[in-house]
């Protein structure tokens, strides 16, 4: 909300113009950039797929979606991880079946 120029209030203070800052390199931190994707498809297509990520396949490929993220989540630990992972598998799973 902006300020306006009063003494009391939750706006109070002088009216001044916001600056935009530059984005930090911090914020950049984690993100998937090109060398490190095809490392990652590099070694998916070497090492296949883990036992449970077979598992939570078949269980979206059969609509069971709430069954797949709990297998899901009691193997990763956390519900966001979880959905990530469930998200990356759909997506294997769509492209499997696309092609069959």
């Amino acid at each position: 909300m902006a300020k306006a120029s009063i003494a009391v209030g939750l706006n109070k203070g002088y009216t001044v113009t916001r600056r935009t800052t530059r984005a930090r390199p911090s914020r950049r931190k984690g993100l998937m950039g090109k060398r490190r994707a095809i490392a990652k498809e590099v070694a998916r297509e070497v090492a296949g797929f883990a036992p449970y990520e077979k598992r939570m396949m078949e269980l979206l490929r059969n609509n069971l979606d709430k069954r797949a993220m709990r297998l899901c989540k009691r193997k990763i630990g956390t519900h966001t991880r979880a959905k990530r992972k469930m998200d990356e598998l759909a997506g294997f799973a769509r492209g499997v079946n696309k092609a069959k």
